[in-house]
């Protein structure tokens, strides 16, 4: 089991409805990753921008922005999770992040707090289950977005155990203090490293995006705290800190939840 785990966190603007720019523009930005990364995180829907023309954008499966995901997970020997536009078998259309292995295989989530803000339950079928994945001896939960707002959706539980919380997201500058908020509040309330990914730019219809992508520990402080440029930025997480802390206030906690094996 491994002590440390290193997550890289891809903060950049989008071109709207270009997936093969988006995946080009990553492909430059991951070439200059300065060590080697365990874990690399996409925004959400990070090949198009937040847009509701899911039936015009969405891709299937076996698709081509799926396919540069399985590339990109086997050049750098990494998970590559983040969201997009697909097309289910059963025809609905899904905010879907997937969870992308080195060697090809994959498990997704479909986002399951749709924005009903912006309409984005007319376009979109919700998911109903939560995603918890093991890699490289850790426990990760990644959400999507609007599910940020719901916490009981994230709660750490002895059903399904995480050490890292992830969310992606097209969150809007004009709610960026819920954004900044919440994220050390998910990782407060349940003893774990929270991390989130925004995207930066003003997208088609005009929203401007902030950024404002972190990692957070489980005391809720910073560990990264990516401001408003476009950045690729790669931080190794460690177990040690994790376990110290639970073990020191174990009142937080249910021991069958977050025990460290």
């Amino acid at each position: 089991m491994e002590d440390t785990l290193t997550v890289t966190l891809l903060q950049t603007d989008l071109v709207w409805h270009d997936p093969a720019a988006n995946c080009a523009a990553f492909d430059a930005r991951l070439a200059h990753i300065p060590i080697p990364t365990d874990l690399i995180v996409l925004p959400e829907m990070f090949s198009t921008g937040f847009t509701l023309e899911a039936a015009a954008l969405a891709e299937p499966m076996s698709g081509p922005t799926v396919a540069w995901m399985q590339r990109t997970a086997a050049a750098h020997d990494a998970v590559v999770t983040g969201s997009l536009i697909v097309r289910a078998d059963d025809g609905t259309h899904r905010n879907r992040l997937l969870w992308v292995r080195p060697d090809g295989s994959l498990d997704y989530y479909d986002k399951r707090h749709l924005f009903s803000f912006a309409g984005e339950q007319h376009h979109y079928a919700p998911g109903t289950a939560r995603l918890v994945q093991q890699w490289r001896g850790w426990r990760i939960c990644p959400l999507v977005c609007y599910d940020l707002r719901f916490p009981v959706w994230s709660r750490n539980c002895p059903a399904a155990p995480y050490d890292l919380l992830l969310y992606v997201a097209n969150w809007p500058t004009a709610r960026r203090n819920a954004w900044t908020t919440l994220l050390r509040a998910r990782a407060l309330e349940n003893v774990a490293y929270c991390l989130g990914v925004n995207r930066v730019g003003t997208d088609g219809l005009g929203h401007a995006y902030a950024g404002d992508s972190a990692v957070i520990d489980m005391r809720g402080e910073y560990l990264v705290q990516a401001g408003n440029l476009e950045m690729c930025i790669t931080r190794t997480l460690h177990r040690d800190a994790l376990r110290t802390f639970r073990a020191a206030f174990p009142a937080l906690a249910d021991a069958d939840a977050f025990r460290l094996e």
